[in-house]
């Protein structure tokens, strides 16, 4: 297997670029997670059907997906400053539009747009740290930064609610907009320029490259773990607060207060969950073994979720959907660190923008299954599927990591530069 042991850089800078990735993943939920918020005053306001929010977040998907493939490489190409620095600006910019829409086309159009530039966040998080962090600190390190995908979303109820209640909706997109671009100056100042040139893809290489990872059968059962499991955060983020909304009965005002709740509960599973597997790696346990102990912890929790099918009083509710969203993003950090733990960091960032399209694919298709739940009124439906997905993924992914030494492992010295 092909860690990048040796290739860790010590000193400050890689807690600040750590704590600048904290601050983009955080604008990054923010911004995809101000639609749902407002979904109901939008879709008032604009008269869009509950089907067709289910076709506009389909469409936010869709790029998701397709550019989690090409972000990967261009993270590799460009290196995670002059990379990062694109993706922030494109989806910023893609936010603001948002705030422009006049129809459910032009909606569909700016969410395309912002999942265009979105998961870059993620290919440049996973190459920072597998080149600046060794195993026993990688599994803390992604915990750190992905915390701020649950700030984001702990914060936007409050903050996107607040706003668009004062200022009306549009507001909160122009808001989240300008402060991807102010972040965007810091992160400039703050990460070094890097030593290496930029690569220029080589057509013949890059064909090389490419049937390597097709043909690495742990490679695909990552893909179909996360494509498995991450339809569950997909449904909390997207339609949570709309059930909150058209179920339960709660106002904007309600959910704005209440639902961060949730949130903050995966922030603890997210920095815990990655605390959890690094003190075990620490303890002398292998690090894939590691991630995978924390993992079957959390794909036990989760299926509390199928609870919410009795209708609990809300305090239960909010508890349930709590310890599903902490389960969750203990899986996702760790099985996010078992893949810099498998793959070098010379194409980790390619690697995963594969698995991260895996992820993408899993939630647009949710999302029409959901859509069509949803507009028939079987809420209840979609929390009994959501409830099996996760020990079906650390399943997928336990298998994945058994035939990773009969595998095609990619070896970092033997890929095209």
């Amino acid at each position: 297997m092909a860690g990048n042991e040796g290739g860790a850089r010590p000193g400050r800078l890689r807690w600040a670029l750590l704590a600048l990735l904290f601050v983009s993943t955080v604008i990054n939920y923010l911004d995809r997670q101000a639609l749902s918020i407002l979904a109901t005053t939008i879709q008032v306001d604009l008269g869009v059907t509950d089907a067709a929010y289910a076709h506009i977040v389909q469409a936010f998907l869709l790029a998701y997906t397709v550019a989690y493939l090409l972000a990967g490489r261009i993270t590799d190409w460009l290196g995670s400053r002059m990379a990062l620095a694109l993706f922030v600006a494109w989806w910023s910019v893609a936010n603001l539009m948002t705030g422009m829409a006049r129809s459910a086309f032009e909606l569909g159009a700016a969410r395309f747009a912002l999942g265009l530039g979105e998961p870059g966040n993620y290919t440049v998080g996973s190459k920072v740290v597998s080149e600046r962090f060794p195993p026993a600190e990688r599994g803390l390190a992604f915990g750190i930064y992905t915390a701020g995908a649950m700030v984001g979303a702990t914060l936007a109820p409050p903050l996107i609610g607040g706003v668009a209640m004062i200022y009306g909706w549009r507001a909160a997109f122009v808001v989240t907009g300008v402060a991807g671009l102010l972040w965007l100056a810091a992160w400039l100042w703050i990460h070094p320029r890097e030593a290496r040139a930029v690569k220029v893809p080589d057509v013949a290489g890059e064909g090389v490259l490419w049937g390597r990872l097709l043909r690495d059968r742990t490679l695909w059962l990552l893909v179909l773990s996360r494509a498995v499991a991450d339809p569950v955060w997909y449904f909390y983020l997207f339609w949570f607060p709309k059930y909150l909304n058209d179920v339960r009965g709660m106002s904007l005002a309600a959910v704005a207060s209440m639902a961060w709740v949730v949130y903050l509960a995966a922030d603890v599973g997210s920095v815990g969950g990655g605390a959890i597997s690094s003190a075990l790696v620490k303890r002398g346990i292998a690090p894939a073994r590691s991630r995978l102990i924390a993992m079957a912890g959390a794909a036990s929790l989760a299926p509390i979720g199928i609870f919410a099918t009795f209708h609990p009083a809300l305090p239960i509710l909010f508890a349930i959907g709590s310890a599903v969203a902490f389960a969750h993003l203990v899986f996702q950090i760790n099985i996010s660190t078992l893949v810099v733990d498998l793959y070098g960091s010379r194409n980790i960032a390619t690697v995963f923008g594969i698995i991260g399209a895996g992820s993408a694919l899993g939630g647009m298709l949710s999302a029409q299954v959901v859509g069509s739940l949803v507009s028939s009124g079987r809420f209840d439906v979609s929390f009994v599927a959501m409830s099996v997905l996760h020990p079906l993924a650390f399943g997928v992914a336990w298998l994945g990591v058994k035939l990773a030494p009969r595998s095609r492992m990619i070896a970092d010295a033997a890929l095209p530069q």
